[in-house]
């Protein structure tokens, strides 16, 4: 069955898909669930401060050049609910995808062995 996939910028894109049989039999295709990484693990790569009437959508577009990278703030900052970041004052990290910052930290050639 052919799917459509997320765009290389969803926090989606990597998430895999399943299937389980609808009511008629015929196979219904569903997005697993996307765990959110340990922020630790992430890379950083920069700081960025919130300050009054800031927005995450508005500080992606500013600290990574697009505004649907909002999710990479929420990951790199332990948020789950990401307007909790929305905090004046506050000054959040940003991070490489999950993905992206295994191949970055890698030695040159990208495996340790």
């Amino acid at each position: 069955m052919s799917v459509q996939r997320f765009p290389a910028n969803s926090r989606y894109h990597d998430v895999p898909t399943a299937e389980m049989p609808g009511p008629d039999g015929r196979p219904l295709v569903y997005l697993r669930r996307r765990f959110l990484p340990d922020p630790a693990a992430l890379t950083s790569v920069g700081e960025v401060a919130v300050a009054p009437g800031d927005r995450l959508d508005r500080l992606a577009a500013a600290a990574l050049g697009d505004p649907l990278q909002f999710w990479r703030l929420a990951d790199g900052n332990d948020a789950p609910r990401p307007a909790a970041l929305e905090v004046p004052g506050r000054s959040l990290r940003v991070t490489l995808p999950a993905a992206l910052g295994a191949s970055f930290n890698a030695p040159f050639g990208g495996s340790d062995a």
